[in-house]
């Protein structure tokens, strides 16, 4: 490159990050330009309240910011720089804005920041060189962000729809009452549903409530259950209704929709609700057969909210064994009935790491065969012999006696469900996450109950 075009570039950019600059100081100012001009230009804006001109002006300053974010840090537009967005929708549909209205609120927003980028780029030729050189960054910033948003506007839309009916409501009590629809919109809602009552469909109760403070609740849970209503994933809606301070919903469950794939998308729509800022504690009952077990399921679900940290998160009931779940719900006789000795090494191995504790899961996992369970942790079986050596002079127990074993993984799981030391985000996601590690074979116990 020759020393010419490097110093051009250099302007080039120079002139940019001036632009950008210049913009970002010059924020609230571009915002009120926007809201004015969406009002001028959109009758249905115009005819709003204080309330939802302040809604839009927040969310057009929002829009802005993550815009110069992108641009500044030249990089793509992505779901997260876009979160707030899914809410701003569902307030859009619920105040009766028009989908074209609201898209055409977007043009006027994009219009309005680039008229101020070329007024401020000047007549020579670097800054109308930066001018262009954000055109097209611009461009697929807002067809990101009004695809987006038409896809959150419509999704909410339909959800509204199927909502503001009784009959979801109502045949959700009756299938919580124990009782099954037989005539009328109640059987069509629960046909529709994939709940048909003659039929001992599988499916789980899922039950959830915001964890923390929301600045709109009503709005937040509405938002939460249309999208949990989308998570069935085999061609029906799932049952999904706010009911007082809860979300309650059934998912069928199907041929490629057994309870793991379930309980992965009601994680990931729980995470996907976190990056909007919608928060949720959510229980997952076992699988049940028919609508009347639904009753005791929902009891499941209920109960098992209490194992889920306050940050939020999904507890699970598919994903834990009934002996990992019966040790999650121990009292305090349980532990003490546990050998002081054992106790003691599982608590010093735990500050160092856990190994011993990996080494017996393994030796147990591997039917008492060292060489697999060395395999398994990735260490030679002389590393692996020397560490039941530890175990046994510590201990007093032999792995290699079955009635010792159980006793050692007994208070493993003991000890994995007693508060772990230190801020209380750590102790709650201790309680759970040795009750997914050991039934799922993976060390990632996020996926099970934190929210990503």
């Amino acid at each position: 490159m020759s020393t010419g075009s490097s110093t051009v570039e250099a302007a080039v950019r120079a002139e940019r990050n001036r632009i950008l600059s210049e913009l970002l100081s010059a924020l609230p100012e571009l915002v009120d330009v926007a809201v004015a001009t969406m009002r001028a230009e959109i009758p249905a804006y115009e005819a709003q309240g204080p309330a939802f001109h302040a809604d839009v002006r927040d969310q057009v300053a929002k829009h802005y910011r993550a815009k110069l974010a992108v641009l500044l840090e030249e990089r793509t537009v992505t779901f997260e720089d876009i979160s707030f967005t899914r809410r701003a929708a569902m307030r859009r549909a619920r105040a009766g804005v028009a989908l074209a209205d609201y898209i055409n609120a977007f043009r006027v927003g994009q219009q309005v920041f680039w008229e101020a980028v070329v007024e401020r780029s000047g007549q020579r030729f670097a800054g109308c060189e930066a001018a262009l050189s954000l055109a097209a960054p611009l461009m697929r910033y807002c067809d990101f962000a009004s695809t987006h948003a038409a896809n959150a506007y419509m999704e909410f839309q339909q959800y509204a729809a199927a909502e503001a009916v009784r009959e979801s409501r109502d045949l959700l009590e009756t299938l919580l009452a124990g009782a099954v629809p037989t005539r009328g919109r109640e059987l069509a809602a629960a046909q529709a549903h994939g709940l048909a009552p003659d039929a001992r469909t599988p499916l789980l109760v899922v039950t959830a409530v915001l964890a923390g403070l929301s600045a709109d609740p009503e709005d937040a849970r509405h938002v939460a259950c249309a999208a949990v209503a989308r998570i069935a994933g085999n061609g029906t809606r799932t049952l999904s209704v706010v009911r007082q301070s809860e979300i309650v919903a059934i998912p069928v469950l199907g041929p490629g929709n057994g309870p793991e794939e379930l309980c992965d998308r009601l994680q990931a729509a729980v995470a996907g609700l976190a990056a909007e800022g919608i928060r949720l504690a959510m229980g997952v009952s076992t699988v049940c057969t028919g609508a009347a077990q639904i009753p005791a399921a929902y009891e499941e679900a209920r109960a098992v909210l209490e194992f889920v940290p306050e940050e939020g998160g999904v507890a699970a009931l598919p994903r834990i064994t009934p002996f990992q779940y019966l040790a999650l719900k121990a009292d305090d006789t349980a532990r003490n009935l546990v050998d002081a000795r054992i106790t003691s090494l599982l608590s010093e191995d735990r500050a160092r790491g856990g190994v011993l504790t990996a080494t017996i899961r393994a030796f147990a996992a591997a039917d008492l065969n060292l060489r697999a369970a060395a395999e398994q942790l990735q260490i030679h079986p002389n590393t692996a012999q020397y560490r039941l050596r530890r175990i046994q002079e510590r201990t007093g127990r032999s792995l290699r006696s079955i009635n010792d074993l159980v006793e050692l993984l007994v208070a493993i799981a003991l000890h994995d469900a007693r508060p772990v030391p230190g801020p209380p985000t750590n102790t709650a996601r201790e309680r759970l996450a040795a009750a997914t590690n050991e039934s799922r074979g993976r060390s990632d116990v996020r996926s099970f109950h934190e929210p990503r």
